[in-house]
């Protein structure tokens, strides 16, 4: 008898503490035994309730953790407006670009077990790339029009090129360009396609910079989700769930929401201006297109274990996923110190730019803070950051122990000034 007990009490701890792993990370008793103000968190909630008030926004799940422990987590307004359901703190949020970082991961892990180096032409895995060329733009003297001219590819696109955006491929909807234009017109984003496929048409597309010497936000990652298929024999999502989400305790992170968690997904609420809601992809079935750079799902407890793993130096409760000499390698400024940045980057980035100006520089996979000064937010160098077009946004402060999550779902142009307020509230609450 006393062993049966013995082994129910294991059973049942085992339990417990699979269901805490689920639940996320553990609870500081208050705000102050971390370092925060009680009262002054309080600022950041009525902000951000009083935009849900008077319509801005309609609603945001927000989590604050120090020294491994949360201390703040909170649902405000609404899960989907149209329908009054109300925000909660497991709500599924489309993730968008804060995709990248996953990646980011999966190919390192590559990189660790020897299988890929991030000097590697990206031809080695896929030989679709191997005579890509770069379009340039010049005018017509007889129509004074300008007209795309190919050259060839100075040299070939790396690894380390594809995760820290200077490969030269780019995002077609942002910014004009003869080769942006190409890109919509071939309609190079589809989410019908397989990632071979995207590849395939990808690759026959001009690069927007010779490789190396621009940073442009673009598709490269997700040709890393390919190359992570051709390298592990794996699909990506498979990859992604046996590798990263399932070991980490990640149960509602993915490439689609399944069924029974429908009722949970975050919807952007109605524009009044248009009567619709802002296009977003249907994230209810698994998608064709397992897009590396923008198509996972996930919730606010989930993306903050996948960062404090990364604040961990790549471990979380024993399992680890990194080792840190490589997540220190991931969150260093990788920029060249003459790089050029495209012209849309410049206008429209704004606190997400990652120029030296502005004491930003770019990682394998994320922003880098690379001065104490320059930025207009507060942070301490050495943090990294990203966000997603729908409003999503982390960061991760090793100095001072600090990652922070927010989950909103906003059309782009809103997306920034959630990103300034927070980041402004949250390190205003900091006190020691």
């Amino acid at each position: 008898m006393k062993l049966r007990t013995l082994i129910w009490a294991l059973l049942i701890d085992a339990c417990v503490a699979l269901s805490v792993l689920a639940q996320g990370l553990p609870r500081a008793d208050q705000p102050e035994a971390v370092g925060f103000s009680t009262a002054r968190l309080q600022r950041l909630t009525a902000a951000i309730q009083a935009d849900i008030d008077k319509g801005a926004i309609p609603g945001a799940v927000i989590l604050l953790a120090r020294k491994g422990k949360v201390a703040y987590f909170e649902a405000l307004g609404f899960q989907d407006r149209e329908k009054q359901v109300v925000m909660k703190t497991d709500a599924i949020f489309r993730l968008a670009s804060m995709t990248k970082p996953f990646t980011s991961v999966a190919i390192m892990m590559l990189v660790e077990e020897g299988k890929i180096q991030l000097d590697d032409p990206v031809s080695t895995y896929l030989p679709e790339f191997k005579n890509v060329q770069v379009g340039v733009e010049k005018i017509n003297g007889t129509t004074g029009q300008p007209e795309l001219t190919l050259e060839p590819a100075r040299r070939q696109i790396t690894l380390q090129d594809l995760l820290r955006h200077t490969s030269g491929i780019t995002y077609g909807q942002f910014g004009k360009s003869l080769v942006k234009q190409m890109y919509n017109d071939a309609n190079v984003y589809d989410r019908n396609l397989t990632l071979q496929e995207f590849v395939s048409k990808l690759a026959k597309m001009p690069l927007t910079y010779q490789p190396g010497t621009t940073w442009d936000y673009g598709l490269s990652t997700d040709v890393l989700g390919r190359i992570v298929e051709v390298v592990s024999g794996m699909s990506f999502d498979q990859f992604i769930s046996g590798h990263i989400t399932k070991p980490l305790g990640l149960t509602d992170s993915g490439f689609y929401v399944p069924e029974e968690n429908v009722d949970r997904i975050a919807e952007p609420q109605i524009d009044a201006a248009t009567g619709k809601r802002p296009p977003v992809p249907n994230v209810t079935k698994r998608p064709n297109f397992l897009s590396g750079g923008g198509g996972m799902v996930s919730t606010a407890a989930d993306y903050a274990r996948f960062s404090q793993m990364l604040l961990n130096g790549g471990e979380l409760d024993g399992v680890r996923i990194l080792s840190p000499s490589t997540v220190a390698l991931m969150t260093s400024d990788h920029l060249p110190s003459d790089v050029a940045f495209d012209p849309f980057v410049v206008q429209n980035f704004g606190t997400m730019a990652p120029m030296p100006d502005r004491g930003r520089g770019f990682g394998l996979g994320f922003a880098v803070r690379t001065y104490p000064g320059r930025s207009s937010l507060p942070g301490s160098p050495g943090l990294f950051y990203w966000g997603g077009l729908w409003g999503t946004v982390f960061w991760v402060d090793p100095k001072e122990e600090l990652l922070a999550v927010s989950m909103v779902q906003v059309p782009a142009p809103q997306g920034g000034h959630y990103r300034s307020l927070i980041r402004t509230l949250v390190y205003q609450a900091l006190l020691n």
